[in-house]
């Protein structure tokens, strides 16, 4: 906007949410969306709430994730988000945990990844010290050596207890077989050795990098105005570093393309997950992929999957699929546990159901269903300051524009039979599924 600005300035959007009567002390019809700009150039999403006296913010950093890791410094990232509220300032790590309780306040910190994100929420009537307690957390924290070794030890913990667990394997070796020369392919919660050898200046160097203002989204809800915000945005986040220097991540398909993995456990039943290329977040059939996932693995009970596997042959207790869009990726993944001697007979169902979707697509029925329940659930997901604030972090990071939440009821009500034979048949390949099985399935062999 070329205009003159005083201290702040904002936009306005109204957007349509049908039945949030009881979230907003506002007309059931809408909510608000200001755009936000402090003093010294900082943007944020608001939705101004006066009928809780609660804050809550997410952010994050879009270049700062798991993937960007260095090589043999595994686990760096997570290592960072379990340190951030490990003392700050002049504050040692008890000291702001104390302080932090006594607002009664919420800070968390987490990588995932592509991003690396922080949440916060506070009573209005703490806020002058939770916001300076979050604004040390981010600008200065301490990475003194006690916690340091405390947090690698638990770091290192849960590492070894995910060696044991057969979901973990199975996704480790996985991700590990589709993505073997890229950074996806690398475990997020490091390795046993990587995590050792961290060091505080590997911390403060990855705050350089990834935890600077260039990267920065801001999504906020609660009882602020759109003026203190603008002060706060600068309390907080305005003495960041302007920029950093993040690797470059190259775009990649799925490798193994077909293959089938088993890892050898003594356990009675095997692990499964099964997946292949997907459709990424921008892309314009990620709503049609959607409805046709809801179908066919991603409505529970409703699903074809569910029905196919559980109810019609007991093969499982559940069994699920999903779309997984990445920055740099994308993924239609899935899973299910069943007994070794039924493992071979859950796949080819599970395949003749992938086969079954790209050659036949869906019903009417089994369509509007699929409508129904998406459009319906949404708005249950703007229940609290925290998850308005959490969507609209989402919105921003997956760049769907201002007017997404008016948008989305026709994106998906506009999907068609003919839409999701179309797309089905270009995603679903059931001879290119990736499967990695833990456990000792009958008659199942690794393939070369």
């Amino acid at each position: 906007m070329n205009i003159a600005r005083p201290r702040f300035w904002t936009n306005v959007v109204k957007l349509p949410l049908l039945g949030l009567f009881y979230l907003f002390a506002m007309p059931s019809y809408a909510i608000d969306i200001q755009k936000v700009r402090s003093p010294g150039g900082i943007e944020a999403w608001l939705v101004q709430d006066k009928s809780v006296p609660v804050i809550s913010m997410n952010f994050a950093f879009k270049t700062g994730g798991t993937a960007y890791d260095p090589v043999t410094k595994e686990g760096l990232a997570r290592m960072i988000a379990a340190m951030l509220d490990e003392g700050a300032g002049d504050l040692k790590s008890q000291a702001f945990q104390t302080q932090l309780q006594g607002t009664a306040a919420r800070l968390g910190f987490s990588a995932s990844t592509d991003k690396f994100r922080g949440s916060f929420s506070a009573l209005k009537a703490n806020k002058d010290e939770a916001f300076r307690l979050l604004g040390l957390a981010l600008n200065k924290p301490r990475f003194d050596g006690k916690p340091i070794e405390r947090i690698k030890g638990q770091i290192i913990a849960s590492i070894q207890r995910s060696a044991q667990d057969p979901d973990m394997i199975g996704t480790r070796a996985w991700y590990k077989a589709v993505f073997p020369n890229h950074p996806y392919g690398r475990p997020g919660d490091g390795t046993v050795e990587s995590i050792k050898a961290l060091v505080a200046k590997d911390l403060r160097e990855f705050m350089r990098r990834h935890v600077v203002r260039d990267s920065l989204i801001v999504a906020v809800a609660g009882d602020i105005s759109s003026a203190e915000l603008a002060r706060r945005l600068d309390q907080i986040f305005g003495t960041l570093p302007a920029a950093g220097n993040a690797k470059n991540i190259a775009e990649i398909a799925p490798a193994a393309v077909g293959k089938v993995i088993v890892i050898d456990r003594k356990i009675p039943q095997s692990t499964v997950m099964f997946g292949h290329s997907g459709v990424k977040r921008n892309d314009p059939d990620w709503y049609i992929a959607s409805v046709m996932n809801r179908i066919l693995g991603g409505g529970g009970f409703s699903s074809r999957l569910m029905e196919e596997i559980r109810e019609k042959r007991g093969l499982a207790y559940g069994v699920y699929s999903y779309l997984n869009p990445y920055d740099h990726a994308a993924l239609y993944m899935g899973g299910v546990a069943t007994a070794n001697s039924r493992v071979a007979e859950s796949l080819k169902v599970i395949r003749s159901e992938w086969k079954k979707m790209a050659e036949k697509g869906v019903t009417a029925k089994e369509l509007a269903a699929a409508k129904t329940y998406i459009n319906g659930s949404f708005p249950l997901r703007l229940d609290s300051t925290r998850r308005i604030a959490s969507l609209l972090l989402a919105v921003q990071v997956n760049n769907l524009g201002e007017d997404y939440l008016d948008k989305r009821p026709s994106l998906i009500n506009a999907v068609t039979q003919a839409d999701i034979k179309r797309v089905a048949k270009k995603l679903l390949r059931p001879e290119a599924l990736t499967v990695v099985i833990v456990g000792q399935p009958k008659g199942i062999k690794s393939t070369p």
